[in-house]
Parts: C-alpha cells; sequence; structure tokens
C-alpha cells in the first residue's frame, strides 16, 4: 500500500509532491478516513435498506453495526499508515486499541445523539442525516486519535527515559 500511494504521489509535479510529504499524515488521513466513512455510509444505507422504519432501536442497531465494521476497518489502516504506531509489545497494542475503541465510542455516541434527535425525533431523512453527521464523527475522530490515541512517538521515547 505505501508504495503504491508513492507511486501515486510519483506522478504529480515536484511542488504537489513537497505539499504531499510536508502534509502526508493528514492526506493520509483524508485517504484513510474518507474509505472509513463509505464502508460506514454504505453499510449504514444497505441496512436502512433492509431494516425500514424510524424506531429508536432500529436506528441504534444500524448505526452500531455501521460502526463495527469502519471501526476496524480504521484502526488498522490508521494504526499502520496515517499514524505510523509501531507497538512494541503486546499490552502496548492492547493499549492503542483499547484507546482507540474508547474515543471512537465517544464519537459512536455522538453519533447515535444525532440520530435519535434528527431522524426519530425530528424525523429528517436518514440519508441527509447520514452524510451530515460523517463530517463531524470525522473531524472528531482525527482530533481524538492525534491526541490521544497515537501520540507522538519522540514525547512518549523522552518520557519514558
Amino acid at each position: 500500500m505505501e508504495k503504491l500511494i508513492k507511486a501515486c504521489i510519483g506522478i504529480f509535479p515536484k511542488k504537489i509532491q513537497d505539499i504531499y510529504y510536508k502534509y502526508e499524515e493528514k492526506w493520509l488521513y483524508l485517504l484513510f478516513g474518507g474509505l472509513t466513512t463509505l464502508i460506514s455510509i454504505i453499510t449504514k444505507l444497505a441496512l436502512f435498506a433492509i431494516v425500514p422504519g424510524q424506531p429508536i432501536w432500529e436506528n441504534t442497531a444500524v448505526v452500531a453495526v455501521s460502526w463495527v465494521c469502519a471501526v476496524t476497518f480504521a484502526f488498522f489502516t490508521n494504526k499502520k499508515y496515517v499514524f505510523k504506531n509501531e507497538t512494541r509489545t503486546r499490552n502496548e497494542f492492547w493499549k492503542v486499541f483499547v484507546s482507540f475503541y474508547g474515543a471512537r465510542l465517544a464519537t459512536f455516541f455522538m453519533e447515535w445523539v444525532i440520530f435519535v434527535v434528527f431522524c426519530d425525533l425530528l424525523h429528517f431523512n436518514q440519508s441527509v442525516i447520514t452524510f451530515a453527521s460523517q463530517v463531524l464523527i470525522f473531524v472528531a475522530n482525527y482530533v481524538l486519535s492525534k491526541l490521544f490515541v497515537f501520540k507522538n512517538k519522540d514525547k512518549i521515547t523522552e518520557n519514558e527515559q
């Protein structure tokens, strides 16, 4: 995957390559975050088609299944490609894993509240709310991942010494 990304970037003029490498983490987050969002939207819309209706429990189940699919994909891509997090021990891995899923649980709750308020109570269109909520979730997930889950490795190393 890294070779494919570098090959794609290599076809652009030097100035664009420089911009990419200067902001590589953000570009990769946009790429993989976009793919994560796509997974979330596709699974959610597919499940809405299968599970018609407006009751809170149905929307909650749809959001939960969609969330599990998207977060699982996001964890591995963010860890490996975006934040380049290398865990040396099993304990380190589980600490990052739990932190990541904890942060995503916070944004899951945020998304659940959005769906309850806008779909169940105010009867907005589920598709519109799906797309609109993803923008908020996207930004919140980056901030939580950057600040709490995949902290700067140099700072952690300095504190450990």
